[in-house]
């Protein structure tokens, strides 16, 4: 029986599911709007509104949990490879570093007296091409 199991599956297995919510949320962050399917947005959502109300919080015990929920790594770097993401041009290193920065120097104070409701989803009128499922967009609030 299905009691109490909120969660949608969305065909895919758990690691997967959860690999994909947390690149989808590093894309929703750093660029505030993506474009997925609506099933994917409406469970993407709960998510995204989590990330917002830790980002508000805006303390050590939050921010480990996002690095957690998003998966972000941090490995030990080269002195060459240091050398470089102080120049900038390392990007892979930066990129989930910036996402986390983002989230709680921009968007937490941008919701700061708001109490919910972080993202809106708008519905698209074209569908997919290869399964034609409707697609949406999902963003967050510019409050």
């Amino acid at each position: 029986m299905r009691h109490g199991k909120s969660r949608a599956k969305l065909g895919k297995t758990t690691s997967h599911r959860r690999c994909m919510f947390a690149n989808m949320l590093k894309s929703l962050i750093t660029e505030e709007r993506i474009v997925t399917t609506i099933p994917k947005a409406k469970e993407l959502r709960r998510f995204a509104d989590q990330m917002i109300t830790l980002a508000k919080k805006n303390t050590l015990a939050s921010r480990r949990q996002v690095i957690a929920e998003l998966m972000i790594r941090y490995n030990e770097l080269t002195p060459k490879e240091a050398r470089d993401a102080r120049a900038g041009t390392l990007s892979s290193y930066n990129v989930d570093r910036n996402v986390v920065n983002k989230l709680f120097d921009t968007l937490g104070p941008r919701f700061a007296a708001r109490q919910g409701g972080y993202t809106r989803i708008i519905k698209l009128a074209e569908k997919r091409v290869g399964d034609n499922t409707q697609k949406c967009f999902i963003q967050y609030l510019s409050e």
